[in-house]
């Protein structure tokens, strides 16, 4: 089953790409990953995007769909696969179509805009070991303080309230619109995220399940 994985930042669409990886035994594929993949095997389009990334640019939509053209043409791939990430924008859906990988079905998790700032602005994370604590969700025993090395925790410049707003004011002008896209073709299924991951999860596979049965 071939899977596109849609949803604002910080609604939870990496957990659901893992459980449904390996529910079916799939690869997971996001965008961040595939190009750091294609940089260390120093391919031709990986080649191209450091040009673009060692100066501090965009590495631009021809490249990126190159980099995921390459990649789902692995072996791994020819049983489906899960893409989170990728396509961001319509002109990067319309190159999938024309790969030869025609999607099955397009899960949109559906998370308020309040929701995925509190969820993203309360995380905290150790600045000596990297440990990930949330203020509301997975809370330290003492506050701003790391219970595993009792490092200090602080909150990163891309999960302050400010950032992730403008973020998801991207995701609503590039991103959103590919929920009619897809719509118009039959393959949107809606997921309205929870508070508890388990419970988008169980959604996420009811819908797999549905399709499979």
């Amino acid at each position: 089953m071939k899977i596109i994985l849609l949803g604002a930042p910080g609604a939870g669409k990496g957990t659901q790409a893992e459980v449904i990886c390996e529910r079916l035994s799939i690869p997971a594929i996001s965008t961040g990953t595939i190009i750091r993949e294609a940089l260390k095997s120093g391919t031709e389009m990986g080649r191209k995007a450091k040009s673009y990334m060692e100066a501090g640019q965009l590495v631009p939509d021809e490249i990126v769909i190159g980099i995921i053209e390459e990649r789902l043409a692995k072996g791994d791939c020819e049983n489906g696969f899960i893409l989170d990430g990728f396509p961001r924008t319509i002109v990067q859906a319309e190159a999938l179509d024309k790969m030869g990988f025609p999607i099955d079905k397009v899960i949109d998790i559906e998370v308020t805009d309040e929701d995925i700032v509190a969820r993203i602005s309360g995380r905290r994370v150790c600045d000596n070991c990297g440990a990930i604590y949330h203020v509301r969700y997975k809370p330290s025993k003492v506050e701003g303080v790391c219970d595993k090395c009792g490092g200090t925790l602080s909150q990163r410049k891309d999960d302050q309230p400010e950032t992730v707003k403008e973020r998801l004011k991207v995701y609503h002008e590039q991103t959103e619109p590919l929920k009619e896209y897809y719509q118009k073709q039959g393959k949107l299924f809606i997921v309205e995220g929870e508070e508890h991951i388990a419970d988008t999860t169980r959604k996420t596979l009811a819908i797999l399940e549905e399709a499979q049965s």
